[in-house]
């Protein structure tokens, strides 16, 4: 009997195929919200990463009625209390791209010196079964400090501000292969595998 499909709660495409790697060895079918029809746009609401990773998992599943493997993720700097957190992709207001969010970071940290600068880029996801339960749960974190300005133009949003300490190197200037090690995000897919695999490998 084949494994059910499990839903990546996302249209990118990318994110899609990085988790069908790991999961295929396992015969678990990969699938995301751009090969499913009827799907919803879930309200992000939540106060944390794990409150808005829940709601997607937990409303998508029920609305579907499959598995469903939703994350929020983002970035908290220490100096601002943990912001942007949720707010990382719409920091500099709702309709604002990558740059506009970089620019506000730095003119908020304008002046602070290397050892106030810390952040961490934070993951949150959650597997949710057909009819919404929870069945497995992880955190990814990843820490650096925000460098003064951008460098380097791989990845994405507050990549080429992000420096992970040992490195010497922002997001933005590592590579894709060095970033999938360390990222939060690959932290936490690792951590949640299990469970996956648990569930719905047969």
């Amino acid at each position: 009997m084949p494994a059910a499909p499990l839903i990546i709660g996302t249209h990118n495409q990318k994110k899609g195929a990085e988790l069908a790697g790991a999961l295929a060895p396992h015969g678990v079918e990969v699938r995301t919200l751009a090969g499913v029809d009827g799907a919803i746009e879930v309200v992000e609401d939540g106060q944390t990463f794990a409150d808005n990773a829940r709601l997607k998992a937990v409303e998508q599943a029920k609305h579907l009625g499959q598995w469903l493997l939703a994350d929020d993720s983002g970035i908290q700097v220490d100096a601002l209390g943990g912001a942007p957190g949720v707010f990382s992709a719409r920091f500099a207001g709702p309709e604002c791209d990558d740059q506009a969010n970089n620019r506000l970071l730095l003119e908020k940290l304008a002046g602070l010196p290397p050892q106030k600068r810390g952040a961490g880029y934070y993951c949150h996801v959650t597997l949710a079964d057909p009819s919404g339960e929870i069945r497995g749960e992880a955190t990814g974190v990843c820490r650096g400090v925000i460098v003064p300005k951008p460098r380097g133009s791989n990845g994405f949003g507050y990549d080429p501000l992000f420096e992970i300490r040992e490195l010497h190197r922002t997001f933005g200037e590592l590579g894709p292969a060095v970033k999938k090690a360390l990222s939060h995000r690959s932290r936490a897919m690792r951590s949640i595998l299990p469970a996956i695999v648990r569930e719905l490998a047969r």
